[in-house]
């Protein structure tokens, strides 16, 4: 089974909400929600294509000193095993704009779970959460 890493990101705007991008029509696991992010390419450090990534499908600059690493996911789907890096970033410069069509909704963490993700996401989304809440306690 081949290994398919991608870099993802929880982008925290300043109320608290998390940016979820919906998988749009055509690519595989259509119509569910993630973390905007995407495949590391070969030669390519994790946080460099994290910040490619961004800029690609959103539109936003993000620098690599910006993301902090919070938690992964691996999960082994029917054709491929998917390694998942998760980072937070609650700077970045420009307006997310779903570039390839994609919808975007900005989601309060108490919220996610309304939300339909692909397999692989849906256990960041407990210690996601969970570390903001820790972050607005202290």
């Amino acid at each position: 089974m081949r290994l398919l890493l991608v870099a993802a990101a929880a982008l925290v705007n300043g109320n608290g909400a998390v940016l979820l991008a919906q998988r749009p029509q055509g690519k595989s696991l259509a119509g569910l929600w993630e973390f905007p992010g995407g495949k590391i390419e070969s030669g390519e450090n994790p946080e460099a294509a994290l910040c490619r990534e961004l800029a690609e499908e959103l539109g936003l600059d993000v620098d690599p000193k910006d993301l902090k690493p919070l938690t992964f996911a691996s999960h082994a789907y029917a054709d491929f095993h998917l390694l998942m890096p998760l980072w937070i970033a609650q700077r970045w410069q420009g307006e997310p704009v779903g570039q390839e069509g994609q919808q975007l909704a900005w989601v309060q963490p108490e919220d996610l779970n309304r939300y339909p993700m692909p397999e692989a996401d849906i256990p960041l989304v407990s210690t996601l959460r969970d570390h903001l809440e820790q972050s607005r306690l202290s």
